[in-house]
């Protein structure tokens, strides 16, 4: 480098541009869901989901492929692929005649159906999505046991005890606190009773108290009567004693 001429260094915006390809906007892979296991008995039909998470909007182009790798096999093969709104089912293999395509790319599902099971589809089950341009991702898997009968899960009796004992719990706070209602309004209209006892008996002494008040005047009247009329009876015989003896 000659001497004074400037030196050369990385353009800061060139690196922020890098810094925000690399680290703020980091590419968004597409996330694939199935169950963990499905249990059926032979003879009946079992279904196999398979959902999908994507930063892309659905594409024309969306591709579903399920592959089946059998119970201590170490290969897996194609079973079902999906591609162009066309499902595709292999004509190799034991499922060719048992598959059926239910899913719906509009709602994000691959899911299929397998009819008629069998010992012999004892596996795993592998779902691979495709979205362009969102095509980076992991397959998702579910492993399928065939039972001649299904036998019921630990966790579902646990629930369904669990739910049995709320249940009863529920029912009995709900007849508790209907007890406890019908004993409050019991109580309430007895007490409005007492009151109204109460009430009763502290207006009738002013009822009693006023008829006694209007019934002294009349008692007075009657014995001042009374004795006007006595006195009158008795003043009569004298006056005519007294009458007849100045006659004689």
């Amino acid at each position: 480098m000659a001497p004074g001429a400037p030196s050369s260094s990385p353009s800061p915006i060139l690196a922020v541009l890098l810094f925000s390809s690399l680290v703020l906007s980091p590419a968004q892979a597409i996330v694939v869901y199935t169950d963990r296991e499905v249990h059926g008995a032979v003879g009946s039909r079992v279904t196999l989901h398979c959902s999908f998470w994507s930063s892309e909007w659905v594409s024309d182009d969306i591709s579903f492929t399920w592959r089946y790798q059998p119970e201590g096999g170490r290969d897996a093969i194609s079973i079902f692929h999906y591609a162009k709104g066309q499902p595709y089912i292999d004509e190799v293999g034991t499922f060719k005649e048992r598959i059926q395509w239910v899913g719906d790319p509009r709602w994000k599902d691959g899911s299929i159906v397998i009819h008629n099971l069998d010992y012999s589809d004892n596996g795993t089950f592998t779902c691979d999505v495709k979205n362009p341009p969102d095509i980076v991702g992991k397959t998702s898997q579910v492993t399928l046991y065939v039972f001649e009968k299904v036998p019921t899960r630990y966790g579902v009796i646990l629930g369904a005890v669990i739910g049995g004992v709320l249940g009863v719990v529920l029912l009995l706070l709900l007849l508790f606190y209907l007890i406890r209602y019908c004993w409050l309004r019991r109580q309430a209209g007895f007490w409005r009773g007492q009151t109204a006892m109460e009430k009763g008996k502290l207006h009738k002494p002013g009822k009693d108290s006023s008829k006694r008040g209007r019934q002294t005047p009349v008692l007075y009247a009657m014995l001042d009567h009374s004795r006007s009329t006595k006195a009158a009876s008795e003043k009569k015989p004298k006056g005519l004693g007294e009458s007849r003896k100045d006659k004689k």
